[in-house]
C-alpha cells in the first residue's frame, strides 16, 4: 500500500530482458531497502530483489517485471538513463498525504495536451473508456505513482493540475504531447463501480441514482 507520494526518483542503471520479463537494476537514495519489500515504481509495486549502498546517502536495487506486468505497463520501454518516480511502502500509523494507492496499475494515459496557467502546469489526459466512469471531479488518481486531484473532467479522460512542486520532484514535468503514463484510479471507485455493475448492467437500469436505489431496496 502507498500514499502517491514520491519520496525519490531513481536512475535506471542497467535492463535486461529475460524468459519471464525484464529485470532492472536502479540506483536512488535508499540505503536501507530489505530484500523482498515493496516499492512502488512509476506507480507500479514491484517486489525488491537485491539492494546495496555504492557511498553515504546512495545506493540501489534491482526489481523484476513479469510478462503481464510488461504488457500492462511501460516497463517494456524502459531504458537505461531514464528516470522514474519512487516511493517506499507505507507504514501502519503514516500521515496519508496523498490517497490509498495499491500499485497496481489499471491502465494507460495518453498525454492530449499541456499548457501553463499561471502557478499550474494542465495536463489533458486521455483514458481507456474503462477508466473514465471511474474518475470524479475533484477525486483522486494517480499517474506514474503521484497522488493527484482531478482538476476537470474531460470528454475522453481527465484534465490534471500539477503545482510547481511536484513538477520539480517527480518526473511529471517530463510528460509531453503523445506520451503514455501509467494510471491507477481511486480504490474506493473501483469497489464501488464492481458492487453496482450488476444493477447498472440490468435492464431499465441506465443511471447509477437508478442503481443506488435498487441496491438499498
Amino acid at each position: 500500500m502507498f500514499t502517491g507520494l514520491v519520496d525519490d526518483v531513481g536512475l535506471i542503471e542497467h535492463v535486461a530482458d529475460t524468459p519471464a520479463g525484464r529485470e532492472l537494476r536502479i540506483a536512488s537514495r535508499y540505503t536501507d531497502l530489505t530484500d523482498g519489500e515493496s516499492i512502488a515504481v512509476n506507480g507500479a509495486c514491484l517486489t525488491v530483489r537485491e539492494h546495496g549502498v555504492t557511498s553515504p546517502g546512495h545506493g540501489w536495487f534491482t526489481v523484476a517485471a513479469v510478462v503481464t506486468t510488461i504488457d500492462r505497463t511501460t516497463i517494456g520501454g524502459w531504458c537505461a538513463g531514464d528516470r522514474v518516480n519512487l516511493e517506499r511502502a507505507m507504514k501502519l500509523g503514516d500521515r496519508l498525504g496523498g490517497h490509498l494507492v495499491l500499485g497496481h496499475v489499471d491502465g494507460l494515459g495518453r498525454v492530449l495536451a499541456t499548457r501553463d496557467a499561471g502557478d499550474a502546469w494542465l495536463v489533458d489526459l486521455e483514458l481507456p473508456p474503462s477508466m473514465q466512469r471511474l474518475m470524479v471531479d475533484k477525486g483522486s488518481v494517480t499517474v506514474n505513482g503521484v497522488s493527484l486531484t482531478v482538476n476537470e473532467l474531460l470528454p475522453t479522460g481527465v484534465q490534471l493540475s500539477i503545482i510547481e512542486y511536484t513538477r520539480r520532484h517527480t518526473t511529471l514535468g517530463t510528460l509531453v504531447l503523445g506520451m503514455v503514463a501509467h494510471v491507477e484510479a481511486d480504490v474506493l471507485a473501483k469497489h464501488v463501480e464492481r458492487l453496482l455493475s450488476p444493477w447498472l448492467r440490468s435492464p431499465g437500469a441506465h443511471t447509477l441514482a437508478t442503481a443506488l436505489t435498487e441496491l438499498q431496496s
